[in-house]
């Protein structure tokens, strides 16, 4: 069985260190990223709710290109959503842009009630090329 190895971003944010957990893990040829919110350097949300969603993704590319990988690597999605029924427009607009021509991967979104402090969460696995 492959070992599992940590995988950062180069300029890994506070939410790292304060709640104790790898930005991804490398097991084999798969990745797993944790889940990413529109989180600036220092931990602290984008305030405005699409400016965090572009976040999100901006931090899930820095946490895959940490690992050699890219969006088109990713195989399955999990979103997170404190409020699905008026974000998921918003969240639909910038994923278009970002995950780009078919074929999609996998996508499960999910209602929550808590992000710690955040309303969009996204995490993923990849396969590394």
């Amino acid at each position: 069985m492959p070992q599992r190895e940590a995988i950062f971003p180069v300029n890994r944010h506070a939410l790292y260190e304060a709640h104790r957990y790898s930005a991804a893990i490398r097991s084999g040829d798969l990745l797993f990223v944790s889940g990413q919110v529109g989180s600036r350097e220092d931990g602290s949300p984008e305030p405005v709710f699409e400016d965090q969603v572009r976040r999100a993704f901006a931090n899930l590319r820095a946490v895959l290109a940490a690992a050699g990988c890219a969006l088109d690597d990713v195989i399955d999605v999990t979103t997170f959503h404190t409020d699905p029924a008026t974000q998921i427009e918003k969240v639909m607009a910038v994923r278009g842009k970002e995950i780009g021509d078919p074929p999609y991967p996998n996508w499960t979104a999910v209602g929550v009630n808590w992000l710690a402090g955040f309303d969009f969460e996204i995490k993923v696995i990849a396969r590394i090329p």
